[in-house]
């Protein structure tokens, strides 16, 4: 559903305001009508059959007609208004404070005069601004709102979607000390593999440093939880406890810097001497030749040659 804006002069147009996709659009109302077809279908066979218990069976077929057809135009109703639901789910969190505000104002101005009404706004808006903590968290929490809709916003511009046009379902997002965390629940046709390859775009997308994914349930492949990194945590100092357990008034201890050595001089390193052993000669025979070698020394032990 799109409403097209009037021609500004000067022959300028300034182009078309997309609610619904137009995709989305003829996807709801063939699934509604699909939706409308199944729930008449069944509710009216299982209501005649429990019907003719009670009565001829040709006014049981209209009694479950009658039941059939109201019910089936719930469920026609309910699937055709999804996408305009899906589009009120990404908006809750806006439109409850929105809502919050507005009523709170009003029954202070209807209850309070004008000096206290502005000095009370001044108190509730003030003090959280003033103090650090309050500050952080109520930054944090509104990135968790932004990020929300930047996901949705990759969703719909450079992630593939499958072919009725449905966008994975944005489930709820926390702050956390880098950045925040945001679950997601794909649709059918995206994956965990089809998002890691797009991380750097997502990033850029969330005003982020870097995002990462990993799967939020292990029974579950369509359940993912994104982490959206703006700040580097460990690279910051922290205090030691341990600090304020040592005494002050405790001697240093002079202790004794080693040598370094920075080069190796090779003359200056002691080579061992090793002495061989002497061998003993054998014994001349009778007629003054050398005994024939044997093939085995004697301290050899035979089982080594087996």
């Amino acid at each position: 559903m799109s409403k097209s804006s009037p021609r500004r002069p000067f022959g300028r147009n300034t182009g078309t305001v997309t609610v619904i996709e137009a995709k989305v659009h003829r996807s709801s109302a063939r699934n509604a009508r699909l939706a409308f077809i199944l729930t008449a279908v069944i509710v009216g066979l299982l209501s005649a059959v429990v019907a003719a218990s009670y009565m001829h069976p040709i006014l049981a077929l209209f009694t479950g007609a009658a039941i059939a057809v109201p019910l089936g135009g719930v469920a026609w109703v309910l699937v055709r208004i999804w996408p305009v639901l899906r589009v009120l789910w990404w908006w809750t969190p806006e439109i409850g404070i929105t809502t919050l505000l507005g009523a709170g104002w009003v029954q202070l101005a209807n209850h309070t005069p004008g000096p206290v009404t502005l000095v009370v706004v001044a108190l509730v808006v003030g003090v959280p601004a003033a103090l650090p903590a309050s500050r952080r968290a109520l930054v944090a929490w509104t990135w968790c709102l932004i990020v929300r809709h930047r996901l949705r916003v990759c969703f719909a511009q450079f992630i593939i979607a499958n072919q009725s046009g449905s966008l994975p379902i944005i489930l709820w997002a926390k702050p956390t000390p880098v950045g925040e965390r945001v679950w997601v629940y794909l649709r059918p046709g995206l994956s965990l593999a089809d998002l890691e390859g797009r991380l750097d775009r997502i990033a850029v997308a969330c005003h982020a440093s870097a995002a990462l994914i990993e799967r939020a349930s292990d029974g579950n492949a369509a359940y993912l939880r994104f982490d959206i990194k703006r700040r580097e945590v460990l690279t910051a100092q922290v205090g030691s406890p341990l600090v304020d357990v040592i005494d002050p008034a405790t001697p240093a201890t002079d202790r004794p810097t080693p040598a370094v050595p920075t080069a190796l001089d090779l003359p200056d390193v002691d080579v061992p001497t090793i002495t061989l052993p002497a061998q003993k000669k054998p014994p001349a025979t009778a007629n003054g030749s050398k005994p024939a070698a044997s093939s085995s020394a004697p301290e050899d032990d035979i089982s080594d040659w087996i």
